[in-house]
């Protein structure tokens, strides 16, 4: 059983936006809807294309198509709508989750010393035994 996300109200803004609707020239979409659901699924959950669930449909149908609509940025064309409407009153931020790897840093890489510092250590380490 798929765990949908869009509600009614939502599928009603973006519905128009959408190609391969009845009306539409050439093919149609067999369901829009499903289609948007199972993008959905793969940005939600971070999987390849391959572990889409196959309630969804087959996952190679649904890439191409997904990759066609982002080709002809129709995907573009519904954030652009969407981003309108959009309410950023409240837009929190917590750095306690924004993080980068310590590699990110941009630091340049330690430079080994080579030889010469591994024998001050080892004399070092001598003068103090005595």
């Amino acid at each position: 059983m798929l765990r949908l996300k869009l509600r009614d109200d939502q599928w009603e803004r973006i519905a128009p936006l959408m190609r391969g609707k009845a009306g539409d020239r050439g093919r149609s979409g067999v369901d829009n809807r499903l289609f948007v659901e199972a993008v959905l699924w793969i940005a939600r959950t971070g999987s390849p294309w391959r572990d889409l669930p196959s309630e969804f449909g087959q996952w190679n149908s649904i890439y191409v198509r997904f990759a066609r609509w982002s080709d002809k940025d129709v995907w573009q064309t519904i954030l652009a709508v969407l981003s309108k409407d959009a309410d950023f009153e409240e837009v929190f931020i917590d750095s306690t989750v924004v993080r980068a790897h310590q590699h990110a840093a941009g630091a340049a890489k330690k430079k080994r010393a080579g030889a010469w510092a591994f024998a001050g250590r080892i004399q070092y380490q001598n003068s103090r035994l005595r």
